[in-house]
């Protein structure tokens, strides 16, 4: 093999995809209606607004937390990503109220693998919003490059990231 294709495919081993966890439009992160995730204080990535129930997971790994409210969860990618589902704007205070979990904390999950359901209509009218970002919380260890447009639950990537 020459050295041509050697350098051209030796990025590949460090890009790891990032799939979308719930069907909708991508939104920039910077557009989210909560500062916290606006301002990139718990880390960097997109937000979607969904047209769909299913959140899944957005990476092959391990389940880290979910917070007993069932707004959101962690994964982390078997290469260390650390990415972190938050659905909606202050649903925190609906105390699991429209949400159904279909994972524990500490399971393997593959990528697209069912973890949460929501009732979207429930909570069109009940949360602050439904914008729902996905961040990854260690930024300092990644590239990134995020997608734009439409995405499809488990079958779109949303951003490209690259190990330093």
């Amino acid at each position: 093999m020459s050295n041509f294709f050697k350098k051209k495919d030796a990025h590949l081993d460090k890009k790891i995809k990032i799939y979308s966890p719930i069907s909708g439009k991508i939104i920039p992160i910077e557009e989210v209606p909560d500062i916290v995730f606006s301002k990139k204080i718990v880390g960097d990535g997109i937000a979607i607004k969904p047209t769909d129930n299913k959140i899944v997971s957005p990476i092959d790994g391990t389940i880290g937390k979910i917070f007993k409210t069932l707004h959101s969860f962690s994964i982390e990618s078997y290469s260390g990503i650390q990415i972190f589902v938050h659905f909606g704007i202050d649903t925190v205070k609906l105390n699991g109220e429209g949400f159904r979990s279909y994972a524990k904390e500490n399971q393997k999950v593959k990528k697209g693998e069912l973890i949460l359901k929501v009732n979207l209509e429930l909570l069109k009218k009940k949360a602050k919003s439904i914008i729902t970002p996905i961040v990854i919380s260690n930024m300092e260890e990644i590239k990134k490059k995020k997608k734009k447009g439409l995405v499809k639950s488990g079958k779109n990537v949303i951003m490209y990231i690259n190990k330093k």
